[in-house]
């Protein structure tokens, strides 16, 4: 049986707490079965937005025309930006392995690990055992259980980024973030893209007219189908085929497509460690009870980023680990606040957002609300921007922000400036009081709150 001071699963958001436990000259077992980095790293957020950042390049050409430029796009070289951005993903894992290596206190397990018993694991045909366990194990692709499915090559938000030649057809099943994005990406790329979604609406947990607005672009430039059933999956010819049945009208319809994507969601990898066997309770969706100071329902274990499913974002994922470190080392406890948790959707157009929605925000509080197309402002109108807009949520007695939505250009940008005012539960003023440049984009977060009833 090894002891260790710290043990640690999960080396993507786990990072944080081996290095700081091994800089402190404590004995630390990292344990993770998959690669260095993580999610985020690996097939998550930096792949993504290597390739997205092309697409929207590609997609500001194409929609220059409306400026009074004439371009033309000659070629657009598939595999060379994979392989950029799987480059660049090989960098940042070398980064990693290389600061792993040379940290004196620090043993990886690059095995599967499973909870044998209190505070007890084993790990590549080793027990070990540690007095205190930080459990950072992400999560994996959801796969719908629909007939057929395991019959054919699909795609998933993980093996899409070893494509090499593009598809010049792809289906995605889903709705959420990963599936607008992957069909920004795709559209832009020149393939026909269908989108699929169980919900009547993209985007579920965004404003409603957020969605429309959203499923109204994206239908420009895609095939959007929301509100649908997916009844069968298929593979004849070198084709997928996908038997979906509307909701509504019980029409049943057949899509064909080179490649089908599944970006349904995600799942905790709390099943695959049997955190049971140590008194570790998970929801009935498998993702780590915690309480907000990320403390799980057995002392001196503490869980955070996917694996307890509350914000997945890893800007979430990084102030959690924080807060876990914090409480693990401290007798003054900290609490995660997971209101002031914002996000953005790196689709086009692009969505952010910071705090509660309106229909949230009405069932305890009094509240204003404002709103603002990106055209009222003389930066918006020089952009030509006709449909993006933001939207404020205000508490009416204590003029306190409740939440803030924008779609449009640049919306994971302006929204920072609402993030630093909501995290420091500052009122309107804080943020109508001061100057702000004209004409900037930054002029819509003021005349958004200017406009409030």
């Amino acid at each position: 049986m090894k002891e260790y001071d710290i043990i640690v699963i999960g080396a993507g958001e786990g990072l944080g707490i081996a290095f700081r436990a091994q800089s402190a000259g404590l004995r630390v077992a990292l344990i993770d079965k998959g690669k260095l980095g993580g999610t985020c790293l690996n097939v998550g957020c930096i792949p993504s937005k290597i390739l997205i950042h092309t697409a929207d390049v590609i997609t500001a050409i194409r929609e220059s025309g409306k400026l009074g430029i004439h371009a033309d796009i000659t070629s657009i070289d598939f595999g060379a930006i994979m392989q950029r951005m799987r480059e660049n993903i090989d960098r940042g894992r070398g980064f990693i392995a290389d600061a792993v290596k040379e940290s004196e206190h620090l043993e990886f397990y690059n095995e599967e690990a499973r909870f044998i018993g209190d505070y007890m694991l084993e790990t590549a045909g080793e027990k070990i055992r540690s007095k205190k366990i930080f459990i950072a194990s992400g999560s994996r692709p959801i796969v719908p259980p629909v007939e057929g499915l395991k019959g054919v090559n699909y795609l998933t938000n993980e093996n899409v980024l070893s494509l090499t030649r593009q598809p010049e057809s792809i289906i995605i099943l889903g709705g959420g973030y990963i599936a607008v994005e992957y069909g920004h990406f795709f559209a832009a790329m020149g393939a026909r893209v269908t989108i699929l979604q169980h919900n009547i609406r993209l985007l579920p947990n965004e404003e409603p007219e957020i969605s429309d607005l959203l499923m109204k672009e994206l239908g420009k430039r895609m095939a959007v189908h929301t509100g649908v059933d997916i009844v069968e999956v298929a593979r004849a010819d070198n084709r997928h085929t996908v038997h979906m049945k509307h909701r509504a009208t019980g029409d049943i319809k057949e899509f064909a497509a080179e490649s089908i994507m599944i970006a349904a969601g995600r799942m905790s990898n709390a099943d695959l460690l049997k955190v049971e066997n140590t008194g570790v309770q998970t929801d009935a969706s498998n993702y780590i009870r915690v309480d907000d100071s990320l403390l799980t329902t057995r002392e001196h274990i503490w869980a955070y980023g996917d694996a307890i499913g509350r914000q997945m974002f890893t800007h979430a994922g990084d102030k959690e680990m924080e807060i876990a470190w914090h409480n693990a080392n401290n007798d003054h406890k900290i609490r995660m606040d997971f209101d002031v948790v914002p996000h953005a959707v790196y689709t086009h157009p692009q969505v952010a957002s910071i705090g509660i929605t309106e229909e949230r925000a009405r069932k305890d509080h009094n509240i204003l609300v404002g709103r603002a197309h990106y055209s009222d402002v003389a930066k918006g109108k020089a952009m030509m921007e006709e449909n993006g807009f933001a939207k404020a949520i205000v508490d009416k007695g204590t003029r306190t922000i409740l939440g803030f939505h924008i779609i449009g250009p640049e919306a994971a940008i302006l929204i920072q400036e609402v993030v630093n005012a909501v995290a420091n539960k500052m009122p309107v003023e804080s943020i109508t009081g001061p100057m702000h440049i004209f004409p900037a984009l930054s002029e819509i977060i003021t005349e958004t709150f200017n406009n409030l009833a």
